[in-house]
């Protein structure tokens, strides 16, 4: 008798609150953009995990004044599970196991505003949601664009992540002009 198969690592855990996503596609493009972002860092997918919600608009409006004091909805919100040092150059967060991996933290998606958001730009969702999944898991690793020069960092470490996975450069338009 051959032993049961054992199911891969996931780094993302997907918690759907919101009927409108697609579970198994959210859940392929965050385990996918998740792991593009830690390989492009040097740091092994299967030592952490990420807990993403999948909400509505409504949800993450109530996270985000909670947490923000901002009480309308946002594209993506995150909260890292430790504070890794100065974002200039954020400290590498210690691996745990595939059994036992370390939470790097949480994010949220609304979906409202990330569907609004895609169309807005002409983008296909799947690219933007790609996009904002690689954006929070760096600000779960310390990273952040709290000022010009973090924010060139950050933005430069999304774009090369996002042209590893195939993707267009989300600050550019069509044309190539860097978006305001």
């Amino acid at each position: 008798m051959t032993p049961p198969a054992e199911a891969p690592f996931r780094l993302v855990e997907v918690v759907v609150e919101d009927p409108g996503w697609d579970a198994e596609a959210l859940e392929a493009l965050a385990e996918r953009a998740a792991r593009a972002t830690l390989a492009h860092l040097g740091l092994p997918a299967e030592g952490f995990e990420i807990a993403l919600l999948a909400g509505s608009d409504a949800r993450v409006a109530a996270l985000n004044a909670d947490f923000r004091g901002k009480p309308a909805p946002t594209n993506v919100l995150s909260w890292p599970a430790q504070e890794l040092g100065p974002p200039d150059a954020p400290a590498r967060p210690d691996p745990g196991t595939p059994d036992d991996p370390e939470p790097l933290g949480d994010i949220a998606l609304a979906r409202e505003t990330c569907v609004a958001e895609a169309q807005a730009a002409g983008k296909p969702l799947e690219a933007h949601l790609t996009h904002l999944i690689v954006h929070a898991t760096l600000h779960l690793l310390g990273y952040d664009h709290v000022c010009d020069r973090r924010a060139t960092v950050m933005e430069g470490l999304e774009v090369a992540i996002l042209a590893q996975l195939g993707l267009p450069d989300p600050y550019e338009d069509a044309a190539g002009e860097r978006l305001a």
